[in-house]
């Protein structure tokens, strides 16, 4: 179905019944947008190719997709203000209470921006206001990582047949936060600050990746045991990558500057053993997302046969690539191999396109309203 617009005559929210049901229907898995958006226009950045026309694309990007996230935040925040009772009933539901995570993610890619486009555009003021933003993006991740679980434990009901990689969303989130951090870090004032972010920022890394690597385990188990989940979900396919590419990332990029931040804090020898860990680590971790990169194509390939229904979910294949992309760029910088910039700029190209797609049937399902569905008032209704 061709996409209505204002042109054409059609009224937006046809699917709705009344337009305040997009508030009243409105969940965090719209943030996923914002996660994608995001690192697409990170990713664009850091492009080992001088085009003016591309970086202001990304630049464009990047402000778009805050202009995304303060949109979202207010329609949610609006949903618990006239719909608290129903908004509360989130917490008890196993799959939606997931994408609490992709709140701070999608907030970790405009902190990122800030480094990439604001330090250049409006100088040294922005560093500032990027700081407060992640310790804002390591207190939400660190509440995620631990009351998700907590109520998974306690209040929800979950089987290993119908688990899915969603389960890594809220605690991936501090894993994004430390690769954040990593990038932030150098950019402080003074040396004991740079410090004490980079020291938070391996503690949530450790925090993330190995309760995102148990998760992982469990999943290989679900799928051999129990095959696919249902076609509905068939991007959570595309999840794992995530934890994967951004342990790399997040490894590199504080290896990057411990040396550095280490040697000023009068601390030389362990910045070099961790820039020398970095690097393996990230290494090391490409691999293990390249084996499940070629994996979720060949899943992907299999739903194509039968068709894969459209739903924000689709807003995972985007970030998790993302991340692996920037992990790439990140290693042919650092090793000034050919064989990683290539890989990284296909990956970047296959990022552009999927994001196109995802983006074009996004802004048509959320013009007709068919997207704004809250699957906790839908079983209210059963």
């Amino acid at each position: 179905m061709p996409c209505p617009n204002a042109v054409t005559g059609f009224k937006p929210f046809t699917h709705l019944q009344h337009p305040r049901e997009a508030i009243r229907q409105f969940t965090p898995n719209w943030f996923a947008a914002t996660m994608g958006t995001g690192v697409l226009a990170l990713a664009l950045a850091q492009l080992p190719v001088e085009n003016p026309g591309l970086q202001a694309l990304a630049e464009a990007l990047w402000l778009f997709n805050i202009a995304l996230f303060v949109l979202f935040t207010a329609l949610y925040a609006a949903r618990w203000v006239l719909f608290f009772d129903e908004a509360r009933r989130i917490f008890g539901h196993s799959t939606v209470s997931m994408f609490f995570g992709t709140i701070p993610m999608g907030l970790a890619t405009i902190i990122n921006g800030f480094l990439v486009f604001g330090l250049p555009r409006w100088g040294a003021g922005v560093i500032d206001l990027a700081e407060a933003l992640w310790w804002l993006d390591v207190a939400m991740s660190l509440g995620c990582g631990v009351l998700i679980p907590y109520m998974m434990f306690t209040r929800q009901e979950h089987s290993i047949d119908q688990m899915t990689a969603v389960w890594l969303l809220p605690v991936v989130a501090a894993e994004v936060a430390a690769a954040s951090g990593g990038l932030l870090a150098p950019h402080l004032a003074d040396a004991h600050s740079q410090l004490v972010m980079l020291v938070t920022s391996y503690v949530l890394w450790a925090f993330s990746l190995p309760v995102a690597f148990s998760i992982l385990t469990i999943l290989l188990l679900r799928m051999a045991l129990h095959k696919l989940p249902p076609a509905s979900m068939a991007a959570s396919s595309w999840l794992a990558l995530g934890p994967i590419g951004t342990g790399a990332l997040g490894m590199l990029l504080l290896g990057a500057d411990a040396p550095a931040i280490f040697a000023a804090n009068g601390l030389p020898g362990i910045g070099e053993i961790a820039a020398g860990l970095g690097l393996v680590a990230g290494i090391t971790l490409w691999g293990f997302g390249l084996w499940w990169m070629l994996i979720a194509l060949l899943i992907t390939g299999r739903y194509l046969r039968t068709g894969i229904p459209f739903n924000l979910g689709w807003w995972g294949f985007t970030f998790p690539l993302g991340v692996y992309a920037l992990a790439t760029l990140k290693l042919a910088s650092t090793l000034s191999l050919t064989f990683f910039s290539a890989c990284g700029c296909v990956l970047v190209a296959l990022l552009a396109v999927m994001w196109l797609v995802v983006a074009k049937r996004t802004v048509c399902g959320a013009w007709r309203g068919e997207l704004f569905v809250s699957p906790c008032i839908a079983e209210l209704k059963q």
